[in-house]
């Protein structure tokens, strides 16, 4: 009995870990604050919702590009906060076939 009980003493302490280790990991990946959220670019001016729609369109082939080219990146630092962040995930998602595509689909297969 006692070697029973020792093994599921084992299997808790492991599973109490492999949940902290999880938590620490994710907490460690949250995104931060941008300190740059309103801030105009070198050029006067800071991106809204309609660049952040056409960056995350064009977000795949960005990020390619960032891969070889550390002056690219797919997100613009230099936004206008909220709506920027709902262009980008917008126009991600319209890339990728989310909304109305989707719903198109799964009417026409359910009849038949």
């Amino acid at each position: 009995m006692e070697a029973t009980d020792t093994s599921m003493q084992k299997r808790q302490v492991l599973l109490a870990l492999m949940a902290l280790s999880l938590v620490l990991v994710l907490a460690a990946c949250t995104a931060g604050a941008n300190p740059e959220v309103g801030k105009a670019a070198a050029g006067g001016e800071s991106a809204g919702f309609w660049l952040g729609l056409w960056h995350g369109i064009i977000s795949p082939v960005t990020f390619v590009i960032s891969l070889f080219n550390e002056k690219v990146s797919i997100y613009e630092v230099h936004n206008d906060g909220n709506w920027y962040d709902f262009g980008f995930v917008l126009g991600a998602g319209i890339l990728f076939g989310g909304g109305f595509l989707g719903i198109g689909r799964n009417s026409k297969r359910d009849r038949g």
